[in-house]
């Protein structure tokens, strides 16, 4: 089964385009088959309109993505990994190829995750060569950056977040997604003010170029997402816990 992105143009002749949001769901360690019911109610909320403006993209633990491909993979919803490992295959016990999550009817896949880089060691170099390892499997990574509560308070912010993406990047060719996400934020129900997002969106931009999507990773809700979406340079989000229920996800999809 192949799934068709779309392309994205973000940028032309300097000027902000219309761009189609990502609005991607990380559900961690969480869920068991039972899921399949949000996931359900989910594509029933959904309307064309949604489709047209958004890319839905769950990243479900390993253990259901075959399942929810099979049951939903011809809907409006795509499917991805949260991690891959750099090589092909191998003795790596515990550890899913980019090439298993394609074959298991992925389209993205999800690299440097604060959780990973704090919780695992996962260095921006390891970072690179999973983003390389999506891009020679077919996926699309979404390479994931952000700063400490300790780096901002030291107002190294831009340089730390600056310097992960130069070093995180994938140097294949290919569609690459780049998520921002405050560490400090994420799961803290904390979100930046205005002025800091713009601030930080506005470097990322420059360093990445215009095109490539960046997405808003950090206590994303219902609530706060139409705020979110209207700072300049954000389009979409990456979610953790309000993707796992089907009315608060579509309430950020809707946003």
């Amino acid at each position: 089964m192949l799934r068709h992105v779309t392309s994205v143009t973000i940028i032309i002749g300097g000027v902000d385009a219309v761009v189609k949001r990502l609005i991607a769901g990380n559900w961690k360690m969480f869920g068991l088959r039972s899921a399949c019911n949000e996931l359900e109610k989910l594509q029933n909320m959904m309307t064309p309109r949604d489709a047209e403006r958004a890319d839905v993209l769950i990243c479900p633990p390993p253990t259901l993505l075959t399942t929810l491909t099979d049951r939903y993979g011809e809907g409006p919803i795509l499917f991805g990994g949260q991690d891959c490992h750099p090589l092909e295959y191998g003795a790596f016990t515990g550890d899913v190829s980019a090439e298993q999550l394609k074959d298991a009817g992925a389209t993205h896949c999800i690299v440097g995750h604060s959780e990973r880089r704090q919780g695992y060691s996962e260095t921006n170099t390891l970072v690179r060569r999973k983003a390389e390892a999506a891009h020679r499997a077919g996926l699309v990574p979404i390479v994931c950056v952000g700063e400490t509560r300790g780096e901002r308070v030291v107002c190294q912010a831009s340089q730390v977040v600056i310097a992960q993406i130069e070093a995180s990047m994938p140097t294949t060719s290919g569609e690459v997604v780049v998520a921002y996400e405050p560490i400090w934020a994420v799961g803290t129900g904390v979100i930046p003010d205005n002025e800091t997002l713009e601030e930080m969106l506005s470097a990322i931009r420059e360093t990445v170029g215009g095109d490539r999507r960046i997405l808003y990773g950090g206590s994303v809700k219902p609530h706060n997402a139409a705020h979110i979406f209207s700072v300049p340079q954000v389009n979409g989000a990456l979610i953790g816990g309000a993707s796992l229920k089907a009315e608060d996800f579509y309430g950020i999809i809707a946003a």
